[in-house]
């Protein structure tokens, strides 16, 4: 594992910065022990110090994986976050959705949310800006993109894509070799 470069840093960091807008200083300044980000091949994993110090003792070949995975580059350079960094972005989200019962199995197959499907959601979401989906009992379902404002989403008719899909739970399941 290594550091990441200061422009997969920046990368990385414009990419949460959608989803928790300044709450990335509360990943890194913990108040029980600093954590940092560290690449192994291609994938940015999350991890105290402490543990990332213990594992310089394994070799790179033998180290599979450390900490929590929060998405991947790449080959173009850009920064794909993956489901396994949603209890984070879930606990320091600055926008979320809530989709009613009807709407989760949709969302958890793969598909973008729609207005019908919608339960309630935080004020001033502007277009084009990461959201954190959660269902009716506040457990978080995933993530994705806002496809309107706030505003545009009450003027939209019941069939229209209110959140584009990025990853939902679904993916432990649908996806089970990409993800670690």
């Amino acid at each position: 594992m290594r550091p990441l470069t200061d422009d997969e840093t920046k990368v990385l960091f414009e990419k949460l910065a959608k989803y928790i807008a300044r709450n990335i200083i509360h990943l890194i300044d913990r108040p029980d022990e600093p954590y940092c980000f560290r690449l192994q091949k291609d994938r940015v994993y999350y991890v105290s110090e402490s543990n990332m110090r213990r594992a310089t003792a394994i070799g790179r070949k033998n180290l599979v994986s450390l900490g929590i995975c929060f998405g991947k580059f790449t080959k173009t350079g850009k920064f794909r976050l993956h489901i396994t960094a949603l209890q984070y972005l879930a606990q320091y989200a600055k926008y979320k959705v809530w989709i009613k019962p009807n709407g989760e199995m949709p969302f958890l197959y793969g598909n973008h949310v729609v207005k019908a499907h919608i339960g309630r959601v935080t004020e001033d979401i502007p277009e084009h800006q990461g959201v954190v989906i959660y269902n009716m009992a506040d457990v978080p379902l995933g993530f994705g993109v806002s496809a309107r404002s706030t505003v545009d989403m009450r003027k939209v008719d019941p069939t229209g894509i209110a959140v584009f899909h990025q990853a939902d739970n679904g993916e432990y399941l649908r996806e089970e070799d990409a993800l670690f």
